[in-house]
């Protein structure tokens, strides 16, 4: 269940609608009072947490989640004001799992909820292994038969991806909106300019991620 803490009422029954139309079972709260009282009922799935609320505000909610350990682990997206950067970084810094920048749309916010229950349900812990490839997610570094390899941050989201579904086609405008968020105003080419210098990183095991024409790219599924 995704939980929702927004003051605006309609604001906060649009994104219920859109969350329960995507698939996800929601619930919305008025102030952080509200959420803490159905907490002790409910265990959301993850948090969608306005910073601007009327009792206390998103980043001090944040902070009560994170040194709570039944709530520590809790993934959150906070919905920030586009002028406020102080709510941003503060935010990250106390371990917000993403952000979202008013006014968004809600097709970005079903975008952003998923990417961050890909990451969280994966445990964000372990190793992805494919033919000899070894990601290590807790050290955030990727090996080919022990040797060390480079990759740029995107490289590696975009990898990770990958490897968490071998055989399943990703499209360009997927990638994109999951590894550089719905917010980036680049084009689709930058996926394929990151395909092109991870295979090339990757040598070899690189050959499987392969071109799917028209619609964008797969890691070839093991026999």
């Amino acid at each position: 269940m995704i939980a929702v803490v927004e003051d605006d009422a309609n604001i906060r029954e649009i994104e219920i609608y859109t969350l329960r139309s995507t698939g996800f079972e929601a619930a919305g709260f008025a102030d952080g009072k509200s959420f803490f009282a159905a907490m002790a009922k409910i265990r959301p799935e993850l948090l969608i947490l306005d910073v601007m609320l009327p009792d206390e505000d998103g980043i001090s909610i944040l902070k009560r989640l994170r040194q709570d350990a039944l709530t520590r682990s809790l993934p959150v997206i906070l919905a920030t004001a586009k002028s406020s950067e102080y709510d941003k970084v503060s935010g990250l810094d106390l371990g917000a799992d993403d952000y979202l920048v008013k006014p968004f749309g809600m097709m970005e916010m079903v975008s952003r909820v998923k990417a961050v229950l890909r990451r969280t349900r994966s445990g964000g812990s372990g190793t992805l292994s494919y033919r000899g490839l070894q990601m290590n997610l807790d050290e955030h570094t990727v090996s080919i038969q022990g040797r060390r390899l480079e990759l740029t941050l995107k490289e590696y989201e975009v990898l990770r991806m990958l490897l968490e579904q071998p055989g399943h086609v990703f499209t360009r405008q997927q990638l994109l909106n999951d590894v550089w968020g719905m917010d980036y105003d680049g084009e689709t080419r930058t996926v394929d300019v990151h395909i092109r210098t991870l295979r090339a990183k990757l040598g070899e095991t690189g050959d499987a991620i392969e071109t799917v024409r028209g619609v964008g790219y797969r890691l070839e599924a093991e026999q």
